[in-house]
């Protein structure tokens, strides 16, 4: 049984929640390739800290993932129909850490911390 809440080839920026401090932040940005029952294929990028510097960056290569929606491991952020995801970086702008894809569009991600 499928499900309006996610829907394939929406564009989504999830969150991979830390269980340790030392562990690193991991985001992902792609596209549902599906959703059924909690569970959502996804294909994209993966997007790390670099410990050194402080910066999101994208690793290269695009991975599928299945993951559970409902395990409170991730947060689902549901990204706008135009955005570029080939084009999305990570800004910080004061306090706020920014995802943009250089248009106006953007997501504040403050809330979640990131050091």
């Amino acid at each position: 049984m499928n499900s309006d809440l996610l829907n394939p080839g929406e564009k989504i920026h999830v969150v991979h929640r830390r269980q340790l401090d030392t562990e690193p932040h991991r985001h992902f940005v792609g596209i549902v390739d599906q959703y059924q029952d909690g569970v959502i294929r996804m294909t994209g990028h993966l997007y790390v800290v670099d410990k050194s510097t402080f910066q999101f960056v994208k690793r290269p290569e695009l991975r599928t993932r299945v993951v559970s929606v409902v395990s409170g491991e991730i947060i689902v952020n549901i990204l706008p129909v135009g955005t570029d995801l080939e084009k999305i970086v990570y800004k910080l702008e004061g306090a706020a850490v920014r995802v943009t894809d250089g248009t106006d569009w953007h997501l504040d991600l403050s809330e979640v911390g990131w050091k």
